[in-house]
């Protein structure tokens, strides 16, 4: 089972899997690392879900605003041993239903083109590539999108929920 926590980026598990995705976008990115790297500082990140199984944290995400009614999407990360199981998409459904609650209208996100694996997750949730946006305009190597939020999201994703 899957334990869904909504935090915040003081959170030390999320600390914990945003070092270790940090460590992977540097070997896929290279070069390019120190570049995206200056966008994803998670400070002061109010909008945090760390999701747990046997009580190890295994997966993260984080949401921010962008502007107002878009929410940002923001260091999605999986433990390696823990891909492929779906655990990716319910931390992304309890994003968007946080999004949704916090009256965002969409949700918009950039990743890089070497990350097939979140193209592909975000494809299957009903995201669709968008022009590069902000500071990403202009670079090739990202990918943005984005997801319009239906206000029939109504999940209460309340603290410390199980799916």
């Amino acid at each position: 089972m899957i334990n869904l926590v909504r935090t915040n980026s003081d959170n030390l598990d999320f600390r914990e899997l945003v070092a270790l995705l940090d460590q992977d976008l540097q070997i896929r990115d290279g070069v390019e690392h120190s570049f995206y790297a200056q966008f994803n500082k998670i400070d002061k990140i109010r909008y945090v879900v760390v999701a747990y199984t046997d009580e190890k944290a295994v997966v993260c995400g984080a949401i921010k605003e962008y502007e107002k009614g878009v929410a940002e999407i923001k260091r999605m990360f999986v433990l390696p041993e823990r891909r492929g199981r779906g655990v990716a998409k319910s931390i992304l459904s309890e994003l968007e239903a946080w999004a949704n609650e916090l009256n965002f209208s969409e949700c918009i996100l950039e990743m890089g083109l070497k990350q097939p694996e979140a193209i592909g997750l975000y494809q299957k949730s009903g995201y669709e590539t968008i022009s590069n946006y902000g500071q990403y305009s202009g670079v090739e190597n990202s990918v943005c999108m984005k997801k319009s939020l239906a206000q029939t999201l109504t999940t209460k994703g309340e603290n410390g929920r199980k799916i």
